[in-house]
């Protein structure tokens, strides 16, 4: 939780916030750390599982973050935070979103195939995920506010139904 904390506070919110346009991705890290904070605790280990959810939640917030910053280029631009969708192309900015959420759906569905969580899970995971690609690759075609105001309201409870599959994929097995 300590590095989680000192990702945040001094990596994300000191160092890069409004200094550098991979300011989320760094940040990130901490965004990951309760989960890989509360697989140790329930599980007394440190695992690949426990990496790959750590991988989620890092994949998810550029997906989330960087949508919103299309939709608010402008606002970005006058508040000088330097967003990547603000700072670079944004065809550019696009297939970032779009690279970064086909990662998130691939390590989502690694989950699976690590032999965490079964079928319920791979179901959400599956469907979720085709939603979260169409979505971003819809985005990256026909980019528009409105459009990347869908990604990003698609993408706010994503990771909390992943996660939600995730208990009640292992409570019903």
């Amino acid at each position: 939780m300590a590095l989680g904390a000192f990702d945040n506070v001094i990596v994300y919110s000191l160092l890069l916030k409004r200094r550098n346009p991979l300011n989320i991705v760094l940040g990130g890290i901490s965004g990951g750390m309760p989960a890989a904070f509360g697989w140790v605790f329930v599980t007394n280990s440190i695992s690949l599982t426990m990496i790959v959810m750590v991988g989620l939640v890092v994949l998810w917030i550029p997906n989330h973050i960087w949508s919103l910053a299309v939709r608010y280029k402008e606002d970005y631009e006058k508040a000088n935070v330097p967003m990547l969708p603000v700072v670079v192309e944004e065809k550019k900015a696009l297939r970032c979103i779009v690279s970064t959420s086909i990662l998130l759906v691939a390590f989502s569905i690694l989950l699976f195939y690590l032999n965490t969580f079964g079928l319920i899970y791979l179901a959400t995971a599956s469907i979720l995920g085709s939603a979260m690609s169409l979505l971003n690759l819809w985005l990256f075609f026909n980019p528009t506010k409105q459009n990347a105001w869908i990604v990003f309201k698609f993408s706010s409870p994503y990771l909390a139904i992943i996660f939600l599959a995730m208990i009640v994929d292992v409570l019903l097995s």
